[in-house]
Parts: structure tokens; C-alpha cells; sequence
């Protein structure tokens, strides 16, 4: 197994975070950050692989290469992976911001800055957690704990996570469990894990009509009205009304366009794009079809699917979470599969995961923060979890 390095201070997780923020690393910018968790983690005795791929989308679009992060300390298993991201979004305009967005500043018990809550703190407190736990099993520690840190979670998540995962399964190596970093806490931390993610798939429709005069509708064929009629067809009646782990499914539409500037002509074509974010009643084939039934006439749609829903169903790494967060907090947080996509729509085809971090009331606003108290805190509840999932092993 690794060795614990010898390390004369113990990690400062607020002034990790702080470092890590101070690295602009817009995706699919690195700028240098997965170096520095690298280089803490070499410290701690980790064996550290970094991992570029380069390989273009699924639709033969050209995707940025991508740093990616593997680290492992031991060889035995169980191997507990933590999964997260250092790259992030944009920060929009900066004169929205009341403080420099990178500067990492810290105010009032505060700390300021793009990826302070999505996801630099969750990582941060993650390796100081590692640290204390190593520090405290000693060399009697016969597991394993490995970190999976991807620069393209906030992009199209084309040469990160999902890379990084089908290298591991080359290599023979097993994540015998997972917990991502997302900022999965709503209002208080610890008041939510995710166990579970809809799926999420986007439809470009265009219509193809007639172009003709407003005076003589007979002569053309309207592609605005077909193309109303048929996102009416989409959205008149709902996809369902949940299940017993996931909110009902949503088909929104997100933008219409007719390019029509001219009052007295009729558009000959028109498009739309729509997205679902279905639950575990559907898969994007099912949906798929489901649109394809409702549409009529002549129309192209392109399909772009995100992830499949998935439900990891609770067990022992939502339990153990649950158990170190009341320990921590006094909280018994909800089980929920609500909000976004992430990372973890991977790892679940590899693993149980769970998601728990910060909380995400300002992740990807401007004036992105966190309490210093709640990084402190998360650190704790990570270090507790390490102790209960490594102890009933």
C-alpha cells in the first residue's frame, strides 16, 4: 500500500479552496488547478496520474482537450473514490460582481469567488478530510481512497469523467464506491444528498413550409403555424406525474425562431429546441418515440441526449453520509433527485454514488460564496464518512 508522506502542516481547507479559485479555470481552461490538487495530494502519499484526452464529440465536433486527475493512495480494497471538477462556468459580467471574481477574497466570515461553492470547497475540504483520516488510521490502513478530478464537468463532459472511468476499467482498477462534491444542499449543509439525476435530452426542430405573400396564404405553407401546432402537440398534456424517488418529467421549450423581419411574408421555415428532463419512467429511446408520434408533416429533429435518469437506491454510501452529516450538523438530510446533471450519471455505471457538498444557493451567479464555518464543517462530515465507511468494512 502507499505510504503516508510526511507532511508538516496539516492542510488549511479554506486556503486550498481559496488557492484553487485564484486558477481562472473556465472550461476547458485548466490554468494550472488540477496541478495544485495534485501536488497536495502527492504530499499525502497519493500515487497521481494526469490524464489528457483530446477526442472529438460523439457528432464529430471538435471538443478541447482536457486535464483530468486520477490519484490513488493504497492498493486494497475497498477503494472509495471522491469525484469532482476544478473547471467552471464563466463568470458573466464582471461588473455584476461586487467583488473580483477570481481574487478569492474573504469578507465577513466568507469566501468569495467563481467555484467557491461549484465545486473548489467540496474538494478542498475533501483532501484536508483524506489528510486527518490517513493521518489518524496510520500505516495500518488497509483500504484504498482515490480521487477522479475532471477539467470538463461544466462543458460537454466529452474528454473528463467518463474518460477517466473507461481508462480505470482498461487498467483492471475498481471504484468500489463514489461520493461527488456537487453543491447538493439546498438552503442549510446537510439538508440534502442526491441519490439519483433525470435524464436530460434536447430537441431541435425545423420546420420547412412555403415562403409566400400574407395576401395570398393559399399560394405558401405558414412554417411558424405548423411549427406552433406542433410544440402545442408537445406540451398540451403532461409526461407524468413522478415516481416515488423523482419529480414528474418536463418537456420546456427554450427558444423559437422564424428569422423574419418582414411583415408582409409569410416564413417558409422556423425551428425550435426543446429540452426534457425526464425520470425513471422513461429512457431518451422511449422519448424519442413519444415525440416522433406527436409530430406530423415535413420536419428535420435532431436529438442531443445528456445522460439517462438513474437511481442509485439508498445504501450504504447515502447511509453513511446521512450518519456523518447528523453527526456533524444535527441534520437528517433528504434523499432527492432533483436539479441538474452531473458527473455522477457516469460513475453510477461503475459503482454506488451519492452526491453531497456545499450549499448551492449561489453556484453559477455572480457573487459565487461560501461561509468559511460551512467548508469547515463539510471537511468534518467527510472525515466522518471516511471513519464509518472504511470501519464497517
Amino acid at each position: 500500500m502507499s505510504e503516508l508522506a510526511p507532511n508538516a502542516a496539516p492542510i488549511d481547507a479554506v486556503a486550498l479552496a481559496a488557492e484553487l479559485i485564484r486558477r481562472p479555470s473556465v472550461t476547458p481552461k485548466d490554468e494550472g488547478a488540477i496541478d495544485i490538487v495534485a501536488d497536495r495530494l502527492e504530499r499525502l502519499g497519493f500515487t497521481c496520474h494526469r490524464l489528457t484526452f483530446a477526442d472529438n464529440a460523439p457528432n464529430g465536433e471538435k471538443a478541447d482537450p482536457i486535464v483530468n486527475l486520477y490519484a490513488r493512495f493504497g492498493s486494497g480494497r475497498p477503494n472509495l473514490c471522491f469525484a469532482g471538477h476544478t473547471d467552471v462556468v464563466p463568470t458573466g459580467a464582471v461588473d455584476q460582481w461586487s467583488f473580483e471574481p477570481f481574487a478569492a477574497g474573504i469578507k465577513d466570515g466568507v469566501l468569495c469567488g467563481r467555484g467557491a461553492v461549484d465545486m473548489k470547497g467540496a474538494i478542498a475540504a475533501f483532501i484536508a478530510a483524506a489528510e486527518r483520516f490517513l493521518a489518524a488510521r496510520g500505516p495500518g490502513f488497509t483500504g484504498s481512497i482515490s480521487f477522479l478530478i475532471t477539467g470538463d464537468e461544466e462543458g460537454v463532459a466529452v474528454n473528463g469523467t467518463k474518460k477517466v472511468l473507461e481508462w480505470l476499467r482498461q487498467r483492471g482498477e475498481v471504484l468500489d464506491a463514489c461520493v461527488v462534491g456537487e453543491p447538493t444542499s439546498a438552503t442549510e449543509l446537510g439538508d440534502m444528498i442526491k441519490i439519483g439525476r433525470r435524464g436530460s435530452m434536447t430537441g431541435r426542430l425545423v420546420i420547412e413550409g412555403v415562403q409566400g405573400h400574407v395576401a395570398y396564404p393559399h399560394l405558401a405553407d405558414n412554417a411558424a403555424h405548423r411549427l406552433v401546432a406542433l410544440l402545442h402537440a408537445l406540451t398540451a398534456e403532461p409526461l407524468d406525474s413522478g415516481t416515488e424517488h423523482f419529480q414528474p418529467s418536463g418537456l420546456q421549450v427554450t427558444t423559437i425562431d422564424i428569422g423574419n423581419p418582414t411583415t408582409n411574408v409569410i416564413p417558409g421555415s422556423a425551428r425550435a429546441t426543446f429540452n426534457i428532463r425526464f425520470n425513471d419512467l422513461w429512457t431518451s429511446g422511449k422519448l424519442k418515440a413519444w415525440v416522433a408520434e406527436r409530430l406530423a408533416g415535413k420536419y428535420t429533429l435532431a436529438w442531443e441526449v445528456s445522460g439517462e435518469s438513474f437511481l442509485v437506491p439508498p445504501g450504504r454510501v447515502s447511509e453513511f453520509l446521512t450518519e456523518a452529516i447528523g453527526a456533524v450538523t444535527g441534520r437528517t438530510p433528504e434523499l432527492s433527485t432533483t436539479g441538474g446533471t452531473s458527473d455522477a450519471r457516469f460513475i453510477q455505471a461503475y459503482c454506488p454514488v451519492a452526491e453531497f457538498g456545499l450549499v448551492g444557493q449561489t453556484m453559477h451567479k455572480a457573487d459565487e460564496r461560501v461561509d468559511i464555518a460551512d467548508i469547515g464543517h463539510l471537511t468534518a462530515i467527510y472525515e466522518a464518512f471516511l471513519d464509518r465507511f472504511f470501519e464497517r468494512e
